[in-house]
């Protein structure tokens, strides 16, 4: 025992003779001589002291208080909040995956690039992309990668292009992307159907078009059926197309975006593909590209050459690397045991039935609630409160009452573009019971704006707390416990 442990073993084990233990052969060192006399405490931290029954229960009971998918529906809307199949988490859990170090060396860590790059291989052909990196580790951090990649590609061919078309009914990472990447943002209009305008669009591409950015079907839910005639306009003036994935919920195993036109795209896989989604991560925002852009893929690259695998860093004109390691492995060995469980047809079917609870959903409520598009959604459907906004009720009250009814609220007020938006997105893994509770809550909400608006007003009032000023709390946070 060196003289640092015996330090530590004799602050650790108080008593030490009453154990039994073996005397140390260094004298034990105070601790208090080594620190300044001014940053010592006067007094003994007064900390509480309970039982351990009242410990646990402490926990068990703040537990409850979360809201998750294991304990209820989710509908939050462009989110796409699905069940995540506890097989994956055992997946993920296996000693080869979860005990391998990013550090190992290439020799030692086969397993681990083989399942990374036949990941690579089933994005690309889900996405109808060339090529795959999977080193972002979010939707936003994938956004960033993908335009870094389409600047580097115009740089390359000796093109200053620095404007990106984003519609208004854009998420808000694809500017705050953009901005971030150093390039400028052009904001056009949709048409009265929600879709791209695209006499707007073809008075807003021009030689300094770098790209546009669109999520198909897009955040308004509903499918761009001109994405043809969109990819065409973007081209003809040399710019390229981003596809933003949020909403491949809807298509995937359907149609491909490399086959829409799109030149980049990236996928959530902690939404698409079934992995924890919340409480801040962890995510993953893998980003295909063309053929025509990957020499500039992140580095490493994984490369196969037929025997072994290796990460290749031998990349001049890569825009270099996006993560510090390659990815969240943990996030890509669920996803990837989710597709390996769903297989081509359990993709499309997972999307065919996305898309058919949304428009159930959408069937069942827009008698109640007003919707502002005519037409099929797809994976997501929009409602708003204007037939509630005669009694006084915004969304934000229809949201309040909702949690008295045991439900997670849906997105609220986005896409901006729609005055007092419900944003509904059911998923596929979710019952028609679990539907039909959701609806009736919705239906029994629209009752009481006409018969008792003042239990809406003063909602929730079922959980620990009641309705809390967003506004003080958004602009003053307390987030420091204190006697």
């Amino acid at each position: 025992m060196n003289r640092n442990q015996a330090i530590i073993f004799e602050m650790s084990v108080p008593g030490r003779q009453a154990l039994n233990l073996p005397q140390c052969d260094v004298p034990t060192l105070e601790i208090e001589t080594l620190i300044p006399a001014e940053f010592l405490r006067k007094a003994d931290a007064q900390l509480p002291e309970v039982s351990q029954p009242d410990l646990i229960r402490h926990y068990t009971n703040l537990s409850k208080r979360n809201f998750g998918l294991d304990s209820g529906f989710y509908p939050l809307g462009s989110c796409t909040m699905k069940y995540n199949p506890k097989v994956n988490e055992d997946v993920a859990r296996y000693p080869g995956f979860a005990h391998i170090h990013p550090l190992q060396d290439s020799e030692s860590s086969q397993g681990a690039l083989e399942l990374l790059y036949t990941m690579e291989q089933y994005l690309a052909e889900i996405a109808g992309m060339d090529a795959v990196t999977l080193q972002p580790a979010a939707g936003a951090h994938g956004e960033l990668a993908g335009l870094k990649l389409i600047r580097a590609y115009h740089r390359s061919r000796g093109e200053a292009r620095t404007k990106v078309i984003v519609p208004d009914s854009a998420h808000g990472t694809n500017p705050a992307s953009a901005t971030v990447c150093g390039l400028e943002i052009v904001e056009i209009k949709s048409h009265a159907d929600g879709s791209v305008d695209l006499e707007a669009l073809k008075a807003a591409v021009g030689p300094d078009t770098a790209a546009l950015m669109l999520t198909n079907p897009s955040t308004l839910g509903l499918f761009e059926t001109n994405i043809e005639e969109i990819a065409n306009i973007v081209h003809a003036a040399g710019g390229l197309l981003y596809y933003d994935g949020a909403n491949a919920n809807a298509v995937m195993g359907i149609v491909r975006p490399g086959d829409m036109g799109f030149d980049v795209v990236h996928f959530n896989l902690h939404k698409t593909f079934s992995t924890p989604h919340g409480g801040g991560g962890p995510g993953s925002g893998p980003v295909g590209v063309k053929k025509t852009l990957i020499p500039f893929l992140p580095t490493p690259v994984i490369a196969f050459d037929g025997k072994n695998y290796a990460l290749d860093y031998d990349r001049p004109q890569s825009i270099g690397r996006m993560h510090s390691f390659y990815g969240n492995f943990g996030v890509i060995v669920r996803a990837y045991a989710y597709i390996l469980a769903m297989g081509p047809d359990g993709l499309r079917q997972a999307s065919e039935d996305a898309v058919l609870n949304a428009n159930y959903c959408l069937s069942q409520l827009k008698e109640d609630f007003y919707s502002p598009f005519d037409r099929y959604c797809m994976h997501e459907c929009i409602v708003t409160s204007k037939n509630q906004k005669q009694f006084g009720v915004k969304t934000l009250d229809i949201a309040k009452r909702l949690l008295d009814y045991g439900y997670h609220p849906p997105t609220i007020y986005f896409p901006l573009i729609v005055e007092e938006a419900i944003m509904i997105e059911p998923t596929e893994t979710e019952s028609k019971e679990t539907l039909d509770g959701f609806i009736q809550a919705m239906r029994a909400i629209a009752t009481e704006a006409k018969t008792d608006v003042s239990q809406i007003l003063s909602s929730p009032s079922n959980t620990v707390v009641g309705r809390l000023d967003e506004t003080t709390a958004a602009r003053k946070p307390v987030v420091r416990w204190k006697a």
